[in-house]
């Protein structure tokens, strides 16, 4: 009872020739779960190349999931819309990538998977955290942010209404500038900020500036809800 014939983790043991207690994997195996059959689907990559293409149908039930997991797990870097203005970065942290910059519209899709998978810059990998599937729910979901400012008249469907934000955001009781462009905050580091570039914060009344952008009225993705009120300055989260 003493002495029983285990193995501890990392320890070495005279059972074996080679002296080490964990046995390598027999060649020529695939353990359970670890096929990987689709290569793309694990590492967004085709042939060593990034593609802009799902491995997977995109439907609404996709996108809800990723915006759920977008805004657990990249929101505080990189905001709720995208922007790169995330609360850690008003708190001194450097600006995160803001999806909505002409660098970042360029990117294929699978860019945003592979990031996510190996990090990228300051950026850690998020791997362990988030699953393949989820990673390319959150990639979809950030197609339909940068869609969601960037959207034409030509991409609204036949017959559908379409409002000014400022006049969304008047009907809502905020001032026409809770709809402007976002600046960066002074606080963050490494980056001088540019006010009225990124998207998403108020400007002083983009109801008056030329290229205001207009919406499609419809509800909000589940979970997702329009823009908190500004806190206060020195306010904590």
């Amino acid at each position: 009872m003493q002495n029983q014939p285990r193995m501890f983790p990392q320890r070495s043991t005279p059972i074996f020739a080679d002296g080490r207690s964990v046995r390598p994997q027999v060649e020529h195996t695939v353990a359970r779960g670890q096929l990987y059959e689709n290569g793309y689907f694990y590492t967004g990559l085709m042939n060593g190349k990034e593609a802009d293409m799902m491995p997977f149908p995109v439907t609404m039930q996709v996108l809800e999931r990723g915006q759920e997991r977008f805004n657990v797990y990249c929101t505080p870097c990189h905001s709720r819309v995208g922007n790169g203005a995330g609360m850690i970065v008003e708190r001194g942290y450097k600006p995160a990538g803001n999806f909505h910059d002409a660098r970042r519209l360029a990117e294929p899709l699978s860019h945003y998977f592979y990031v996510m998978t190996n990090g990228y810059g300051a950026m850690p990998d998020y791997k362990a955290q988030v699953t393949p599937e989820d990673r390319w729910a959150i990639a979809a979901y950030i197609r339909a942010l940068q869609l969601s400012q960037n959207a034409k008249t030509t991409d609204v469907p036949a017959g559908a209404q379409v409002e000014d934000l400022g006049d969304i955001a008047t009907r809502l009781g905020e001032p026409a500038s809770y709809a402007g462009p976002w600046p960066m905050p002074s606080t963050a580091v490494y980056g001088a900020p540019t006010v009225g570039t990124a998207a998403g914060a108020p400007a002083e009344n983009p109801a008056k500036q030329p290229g205001s952008k207009n919406v499609v009225t419809g509800p909000a993705p589940t979970g997702e809800t329009s823009r908190p009120p500004a806190r206060p300055s020195g306010a904590q989260p």
